[in-house]
């Protein structure tokens, strides 16, 4: 696929029954949080440069939160989900002429202009499926043509072991991610005051909304999807609106420790908008944001050796559909950020959104590979040589690793 004439290559400048260790305490894991729809899973590694991994599930709509308003055939397709332009209230933060964050993303606007946050537009991984099930387990084990026992992070850690220690990984979960599933060790635990929502519940909130004809199709589809379809309108009151963000400054805070971890996995819900996308996805975007933000205080100095991956399971529709949201589609944005990352500007070979430019005339079209950032990352950050990054995504020979996404000085 080749880019758009007008953005070639596109670059704008600038469990319970868990033992805590006494060491584990004071990082911060015996603090009661109440995380809401969020977990973190934490491993060591030998090394002074940090990397997360942070999992939206549920498909973010990349062209939402990298809006590419450049692009002229982006209002005939979306005229209901536009914000408006830079400078415009309500409109996308700028990022050089053809992009713009959404609103919501004021903390990464500031990270993209401090050069250490990267959006990475038009990239899918290497399935092209539209299942939520089937599409995070592909992303999490780092194929998209067989099945593996293990996810690549957790293949990330073996690369890179800590002889001697048991306490290589624990998640903050009821049980680790699939991501950080295999055979090096991890552990899982979780804040007493917080436990996972009873089945019953989801059924009983089911049936209250069944004949609302706004949240009752949302809470049916996100049943229907294993409900990934975070519960946005309960989530705004309380303490757990401010759950992911209170979460990454934990993680900060562990991975900023001399004998803390140096690799982590996080994961986020509510991004699978098929109705009424405009104000529901304002909330998951800004807790991300917020986050982000939180993350980066909690490692202190350590952020300028740190490297974020931020990813989805697939992208949405380009056109809007009959609900005021979107459907399940194929490319969207992926982010990094840190103060290791060469940021400050959008990588992107932009397929455009053109009639017949679209992938199987509904999707914005891939063209880069999850995979191949992936592996640019663990090369250039982590040191990883083509052996490893070939044990960590088995199949992936075709598929070089992405480069210039780290700074040479980090």
């Amino acid at each position: 696929m080749t880019g758009n004439p007008h953005a070639p290559n596109h670059l704008a400048p600038a469990g319970p029954g868990l033992r805590l260790t006494r060491r584990a305490a004071l990082l911060g894991l015996g603090g009661a949080i109440s995380l809401g729809r969020a977990s973190l899973a934490l491993a060591a590694a030998p090394t002074e440069r940090r990397f997360v991994v942070i999992l939206l599930r549920g498909a973010l709509d990349g062209m939402a939160a990298v809006v590419p308003y450049g692009d002229a055939s982006l209002a005939t397709w979306r005229p209901g989900l536009l914000t408006g332009r830079p400078g415009q209230a309500g409109g996308p933060l700028d990022l050089g002429g053809f992009y713009g964050l959404h609103p919501a993303l004021a903390g990464m606007h500031g990270l993209y202009a401090a050069g250490e946050f990267l959006p990475v537009h038009a990239i899918a991984g290497a399935w092209r499926v539209r299942s939520h099930f089937e599409a995070q387990d592909y992303l999490e084990m780092g194929d998209g043509e067989q099945r593996i026992d293990s996810g690549w992070l957790n293949r990330v850690a073996g690369a890179i072991p800590r002889p001697g220690r048991r306490d290589n990984a624990i998640a903050i979960a009821a049980t680790p991610p699939l991501i950080l599933r295999g055979k090096a060790p991890a552990a899982s635990w979780l804040p007493e005051n917080f436990r996972p929502p009873a089945a019953l519940l989801y059924d009983e909130i089911a049936a209250l909304n069944r004949h609302d004809p706004v949240t009752g199709p949302a809470f049916a589809d996100g049943l229907r999807e294993r409900g990934f379809i975070d519960m946005v309108q309960g989530g705004r009151h309380g303490r757990k609106r401010f759950a992911f963000p209170a979460l990454a400054r934990v993680a900060g805070r562990m991975l900023a420790a001399p004998e803390g971890p140096r690799l982590a996995a996080m994961e986020m819900f509510g991004w699978d908008t098929h109705v009424a996308q405009v104000p529901r996805l304002r909330y998951p975007l800004s807790a991300l944001d917020h986050g982000l933000v939180a993350l980066k205080a909690g490692l202190g100095a350590a952020w300028a050796h740190t490297a974020v991956l931020v990813v989805t399971e697939f992208g949405r529709t380009v056109r809007e559909n009959g609900t005021g949201g979107t459907d399940h589609g194929t490319a969207t944005v992926a982010f990094l950020a840190g103060g290791a990352v060469a940021g400050g500007r959008v990588r992107a070979d932009w397929p455009g959104l053109a009639p017949g430019r679209l992938f199987e005339n509904r999707d914005l079209a891939p063209t880069a590979e999850l995979r191949a950032l992936a592996k640019g990352v663990l090369a250039q950050h982590l040191g990883l040589d083509q052996a490893a990054l070939l044990r960590i995504f088995p199949g992936s020979g075709g598929v070089a690793p992405m480069g210039g996404l780290i700074r040479t000085s980090a």
